[in-house]
């Protein structure tokens, strides 16, 4: 019996778009193995936004989550047509119950219910008597109850399941016989030898692996003030036991095989879109692999995209007009147009996303997508063999199996790419726990789409060993690919299959394979063991030449850009004169920074620049001080052409500034923050947007000498410190060494030594010649910088010159001394004297009713050295006396 009990209606909107009325409501349903547990389910329905009957679709969460994470894509669908439920699972959110994996005996019959329940709606289109025209869709735990949902209720029309698996055993307890496959003497394996699997029981297994972080994520993602949280006890109690073995019982790959869609390969007879993420390492893409092969006598769709639980880009829109493209042609029977999609993209095949370059216009990665008629499998539609060199190597496992090399951090999702490791993403192989074998450079480009393999040979085993994929560009840095791992045992000699991907090696590239013995993301043997470790065999590298990239296609306004500058011209024509009564006359060009009059308000009425005028001569480093809204990032801002001021005028070198003018190409600038690419290196970086400017000689080498980056230079982005990004941020404004270089918060993120680093870089930038202007709120480092100053407060100028000047003096004094330490042991508590305190080049000592010529007396009776007595006003107080005195 199934019982629903009413809740409110509420109606939700989006700008113009149709309403849709969304009703709220408890329905109870009976599953268990007996069918003897009643569970009161938490449920919203979105009615179709045109009325009458409209296929349905049940939108089922991820691990963790509840009904409310899928609410905008049931608005979205709504609005396009489709009556949708979405619902919280058993044990999750506001539902009852108990949680079970996607069980058959609970969850599955729970949907089946919802699909009754559905079935009585008036606004779901039937196909026949209690059978709705209905389609599933979900991510993770939601698309693995998507999958067995199909097999098992046979009036679901369509699924669209994103990243999820097809055996959750394999997943958080993968073992050797489905990644490296102990062969028998003198057999040679096939290289396109499918992946088996049929695992024996782990009882069989050398060593236990199962991936510690992720079983930890998901036996805890329930967690209450009970041990077992929201989980059924005996699911509870199943974890418990193998977390503390570190090894899969066989009643536990029974459960969680029950809960998997391998339990019903050859069962689910639906149209079905699979969507992969390439950054994923709990369900990899061979479990996409493994769910293709389960459905039979329907189209399939497999989609590799490049997010996943390990982060990376969503591609939400391109994902979305998947599913409801998917849902179109298949429940609608409409053309998948109605939603952005074509028809290629909705009747089956392979589709994998690639990164295509950087759009100048927006200055972000361009995802183009590749695609084939069909889909290859994880052993693509050719193959090439290179040969791998390297002699026998030998690994240690460490006692306890720590410390353990680093490949990603499960369950952390974007900190899987968490900079400061000192390595690509985060990857960290521990010396001698680690075998490596290369291939040659190569003379082409190749495109690995799919399970590259290799055999294995291993003495003193039986051993555990991760496997990984890395690409060595011809510098000898070696990036990880995708940052993806193999656990395996071997003992033997053995075909290993390597984690599944899609990545392209240029030519002069080599690809690498590392045989490791510990991984931090997995469980493995604790007892200490060495093994020798070589190839048998070439690596068989799978390729799919019949994926095709169409062009990325230029930025619209390329488009639009004669139409741009006849009108351009033509009003530079009209206004041309006007411009010139207005102040467009040129200065003097020796003086590298004029500004005169200069204001601007916003919109909303702001008066943010006000009446501003000021010069900066050439050599000097001049700061630009003032509290939040003072005007000086709008001023900076007007000074590289990204806005417009109101009225006034900024002359570079005597040149008036406008958007595009020549005499910006004599302009550096960092301002609001570093924005690179993570996944290039800071060199490559830095070429790339040098190319994109456009300009002279780049100077690169001469730049990265001034910012003192060293051979970071050569890591990806990633790896970096916030210190390491603004040091690259300063290098890319240096490039082609401007005349006059503008830096907003230089040293933000650094620490002291990084700030007196950053100090020295700036000074001998200057020293050459140059001229540097610094916003910054640090005001002892502007002091111990800059040779001038500019203070502004709410858009005006409160004062200009020299620091010195500005600082003035009041009462204190500086103290140059070498042996800072001591003076300040003298000085403190010396009679006349308010306080001290250590200050490049020595002490600075606040006077009261004592005059300098004792204070030095006392420091020089103590044996302590004094250079130099100078009066001195530390540049803060001034700061804070001239803010006062403006407000």
């Amino acid at each position: 019996m199934v019982a629903a009990v009413a809740g409110g209606i509420t109606w939700a909107a989006s700008g113009d778009a149709p309403r849709v009325r969304t009703f709220e409501q408890r329905i109870q349903v009976v599953d268990g193995p007996k069918n003897d547990q009643h569970v009161g389910l938490d449920t919203t329905f979105f009615a179709p936004a045109g009325g009458g009957r409209a296929p349905a679709v049940l939108l089922a969460h991820g691990f963790g989550g509840s009904k409310d994470d899928t609410r905008d894509e049931a608005e979205r669908l709504a609005r396009h047509g489709y009556a949708v439920l979405t619902w919280s699972a058993r044990g999750f959110g506001r539902s009852d119950g108990e949680i079970t994996l996607d069980s058959p005996d609970y969850d599955v019959k729970d949907v089946r219910q919802l699909i009754d329940w559905l079935a009585r709606r008036p606004e779901v289109r039937l196909d026949g008597p209690g059978d709705p025209r209905v389609g599933l869709a979900g991510q993770s735990y939601g698309g693995g109850i998507t999958l067995l949902s199909a097999a098992y209720d046979r009036r679901v029309d369509a699924i669209a399941p994103q990243i999820t698996w097809y055996d959750l055993a394999d997943s958080l307890f993968p073992d050797a016989t489905g990644k490296g496959a102990a062969l028998p003497p003198d057999q040679p394996a096939l290289p396109d030898q499918p992946t088996p699997t049929d695992l024996p029981a782990p009882t069989d297994l050398p060593g236990g692996v199962f991936k510690k972080v992720w079983a930890g994520v998901f036996f805890t993602g329930g967690a209450s003030s009970t041990a077992c949280g929201r989980f059924l006890p005996s699911l509870c109690a199943m974890y418990q036991k193998v977390a503390e073995t570190g090894r899969p019982t066989p009643e536990a790959i029974a459960t969680l095989r029950r809960s998997s869609p391998s339990s019903v390969a050859g069962r689910i007879h639906v149209p079905t879109l699979l969507v992969q993420g390439q950054s994923d390492s709990l369900f990899p893409l061979d479990q996409a692999d493994g769910n293709a092969r389960a459905v039979t006598g329907a189209p399939v769709k497999v989609v590799w995209f490049q997010g996943g639980h390990d982060g990376g880009d969503p591609e939400t829109a391109r994902v979305r007009d998947l599913v409801t493209g998917w849902f179109d042609r298949y429940l609608k029977g409409g053309p998948a147009s109605t939603s952005g999609g074509s028809a290629a993209e909705t009747s089956g095949g392979f589709t994998v996303t690639r990164t295509g370059g950087i759009d100048s216009s927006t200055q972000r990665v361009v995802v183009t997508a590749a695609t084939a008629p069909r889909y290859p499998g994880l052993t693509g539609t050719a193959r090439r063999t290179l040969p791998l060199g390297g002699q026998e190597q030998t690994i240690q496992n460490p006692a306890g199996g720590s410390p353990a090399s680093i490949s990603t951090l499960p369950g952390l999702g974007a900190l899987g790419g968490v900079s400061g490791f000192g390595t690509g993403g985060v990857q960290l192989d521990m010396p001698g726990q680690s075998a490596a074998f290369d291939t040659e450079p190569l003379d082409a480009p190749v495109q690995l789409t799919g399970s590259a393999r290799v055999r294995v040979r291993v003495a003193g085993g039986p051993a555990t060993l991760f496997a990984k994929v890395y690409d060595v560009g011809p510098d000898g840095q070696a990036e990880p690919a995708r940052r993806l791992v193999a656990p395996l045992n071997v003992s033997g000699t053995a075909d290993v299959t390597l984690p599944p991907m899609d990545h392209r090696f240029d030519q002069g590239h080599r690809i690498r394979v590392v045989f490791g013995t510990t991984d931090m993301g997995y469980a493995s043997p604790a007892r200490p063991a060495s093994y020798r470790v070589s190839v048998d065999s070439p690596l068989t590298v799978p390729v799919d030449p019949a994926l095709r990239t169409p062009p990325v296609p230029l930025p619209g306004w390329v488009w639009g850009l004669p139409a741009i500058a006849v009108a351009a011209a033509v009003a530079l024509v009209a206004t041309g004169r006007g411009r010139r009564r207005r102040g467009g006359e040129r200065g003097d060009p020796a003086v590298p920074l004029e500004i005169v009059g200069l204001t601007k308000r916003y919109k909303n009425g702001h008066l943010a620049v006000d009446d501003l005028s000021f010069r900066v001569e050439p050599g000097q480093v001049c700061g630009l001080l003032g509290p939040n809204g003072a005007g000086k990032t709008t001023t900076l801002r007007m000074l590289m052409g990204l806005i417009h001021p109101d009225a006034g005028q900024i002359r570079i070198f005597g040149e008036p500034v406008r958007p595009g003018a020549p005499v910006l190409s004599r302009l550096g600038s960092f301002v609001e923050g570093p924005g690179f690419l993570p996944h290039l290196s800071g060199r490559d970086n830095l070429e790339l947007y040098w190319k994109a400017a456009g300009r002279g000689e780049a100077y690169l080498d001469e730049a990265l000498r001034i910012a003192g980056l060293g051979d970071a230079i050569r890591r990806p982005v990633r790896t970096y410190s916030q210190g390491m990004r603004q040091r690259l941020a300063i290098a890319q404004a240096m490039l082609g060494l401007p005349d006059l270089l503008v830096l907003d918060e230089p040293t933000n993120g650094l620490d002291p030594p990084q700030i007196a680093e950053m100090r020295e870089v700036l000074v001998r930038y200057a020293a050459e010649g140059r001229t540097v202007i610094i916003s910054s709120h640090l005001l002892a480092e502007v002091e111990q910088t800059c040779t001038d100053v500019v203070v502004m407060h709410r858009g005006t100028l409160v004062a200009a010159g020299p620091v010195a000047e500005i600082a003035g003096h009041d009462g204190s004094v500086l103290i140059g001394t070498s042996e800072v330490d001591r003076a300040m042991s003298v000085l403190t508590g010396l009679e006349g004297v308010d306080g001290a305190e250590p200050y490049d080049p020595g002490v600075l000592v606040r006077l009261n009713g004592s005059g300098p010529s004792a204070v030095v007396a006392a420091l020089v009776a103590a044996g302590v050295p004094v250079d130099r007595v100078m009066p001195h006003r530390r540049l803060e107080d001034a700061f804070l006396t001239l803010i006062g005195e403006g407000s």
